[in-house]
C-alpha cells in the first residue's frame, strides 16, 4: 500500500505541476493563482475564477478533461492492491 500511495502522489504532483505551468503561460500571472486553479480542477471542484484570454480558456478545458483522468487514474493505484488482495480472497483468480 505504501508503494501504490507513492505512486498515486506522484501522478497528483505531476498533475499538479503540468496545470501550474499551464496556467502560468496562458495568462495567469501569480504562481499562487496558478496552483489555486490547477488544484481545484484537479480536485474537482472547478476552476475559481473567470479566464479572459481565449488560450486560457482551452488550456483549462483540456487540463479539466485531464484532471477527471488522473483522479480516476491515481484512485485505481491505490485501491490495486485492495482489489487483488480480494480477488484472492474471495478465490476470484483465473482457473488455468
Amino acid at each position: 500500500m505504501a508503494k501504490n500511495s507513492t505512486i498515486a502522489a506522484a501522478i497528483l504532483v505531476a498533475a499538479l505541476l503540468i496545470g501550474v505551468v499551464g496556467f502560468m503561460l496562458t495568462g495567469t500571472p501569480k504562481v499562487v493563482d496558478a496552483f489555486l486553479q490547477a488544484s481545484m480542477l484537479l480536485g474537482g471542484m472547478g476552476p475559481v475564477g473567470g479566464f479572459t484570454s481565449d488560450p486560457a480558456k482551452i488550456f483549462a478545458s483540456f487540463y479539466a478533461l485531464f484532471a477527471g483522468v488522473v483522479f480516476l487514474v491515481s484512485i485505481a493505484v491505490l485501491l490495486a492492491p485492495v482489489i487483488h488482495r480480494l480477488m484472492h480472497r474471495f478465490h476470484l483468480a483465473e482457473d488455468k
